[in-house]
């Protein structure tokens, strides 16, 4: 049986009521979410660092930011959209015995609560809601009518009203007009790493760049060889997102079709399943969460390593000169040479 979908019709009619909400942070998801939930009609007010480049952002955006260390009072729900590593240090210094009992916290990852890196007081609501796109697409696909899919949690019902509220947040930042599926915060913290590490970007950019090598590595142009296994991968995962694997196979040809069904297999092989759960394992059981929090506090010099190393890759430099002809990534350009 497919799990529910909660849409406008499910919205409870108060809605967020007079509650006044509180975003920490105006990064990615906490200005699309901030500016949604405004339009919306919640008494919403941005809370930063003074001074730094969101605040002057946030003021620029018709927003009069509090600071951090006045943001717990009188707050009736207490958003938390900061950077993952960011959140205990930020939550303990300015949040943790401040706030209101009765107050609501809200995540948009469950990251901190699923691994217990934050500790909440038990009287409070704490509660997710996990938009399944970036703040960019939050903002716009809100503002043209439409919405992002939303994930809903709940880790603490301290009143019995945990998930209505989150509910009522969702709407208000437009997840319910494309459906909010109810999750818990160990699923959606473990499904999102995976999904990130083993598909859509470890998986993804390590299959991408070892196609390019084969290539490069045989004599083949860099230019085209970045054509065939960059380029080329939106156009199929434009497919994949508008109508799943039947749509794909729609669009391709037979030789692709054959080789897809012939090859894939040899690609992804019984032992990259293996690697697989190995990597799912580390995600449930913790590993990898401690991992990356003792690399961000040790400095995180070996994530810096591997990010520079990363971005050095010759694939990179092809596929920057590429770039530059494309006059749809550059319509600036475009427009003044027309």
């Amino acid at each position: 049986m497919m799990t529910k979908l909660y849409l406008e019709s499910d919205v409870p009619p108060q809605g967020l009521g007079r509650q006044r909400v509180v975003v920490v942070g105006y990064g990615s998801q906490g200005r699309g979410q901030a500016l949604n939930l405004r339009d919306s009609g919640v008494d919403v007010t941005v809370a930063l660092r003074p001074g730094g480049a969101t605040w002057q952002q946030a003021e620029q955006e018709g927003w009069e930011p509090v600071a951090l260390e006045d943001a717990a009072k009188d707050a009736d729900m207490v958003c938390f959209l900061i950077p993952d590593m960011a959140q205990p240090e930020v939550y303990q210094q300015y949040f943790a015995g401040k706030l209101n009992p009765a107050a609501t916290i809200l995540f948009s990852h469950g990251f901190n609560v699923h691994y217990g890196f934050i500790e909440l007081p038990s009287e409070s609501n704490v509660i997710m809601v996990a938009p399944k796109g970036p703040g960019f697409l939050v903002r716009r696909e809100f503002e043209s009518g439409s919405g992002v899919p939303c994930l809903a949690a709940v880790h603490q019902d301290a009143d019995g009203s945990a998930f209505e509220t989150a509910l009522a947040y969702a709407d208000a930042i437009g997840g319910t007009r494309a459906g909010v599926i109810q999750t818990t915060f160990a699923e959606e913290t473990e499904t999102d790493l995976f999904g990130e590490q083993a598909v859509l970007c470890g998986g993804t950019t390590e299959l991408v760049v070892a196609g390019w090598e084969t290539l490069v590595n045989a004599g083949y142009s860099p230019e085209i060889a970045y054509f065939e296994c960059m380029h080329e991968l939106k156009l199929i995962v434009d497919l994949l997102y508008e109508g799943g694997i039947a749509k794909m196979h729609e669009f391709i040809s037979d030789t692709a079709k054959y080789g897809d069904l012939t090859r894939g297999r040899r690609v992804i092989t019984d032992e990259t399943r293996e690697k697989m759960q190995a990597i799912l394992r580390e995600i449930q059981d913790g590993s990898f969460a401690k991992e990356w929090r003792e690399e961000y506090q040790q400095g995180e010099g070996t994530y810096r390593k591997l990010l520079a190393d990363d971005l050095a890759h010759p694939i990179e430099s092809t596929g920057k000169k590429l770039r530059q002809h494309f006059s749809w990534l550059n319509p600036q350009k475009q427009e003044a040479t027309t």
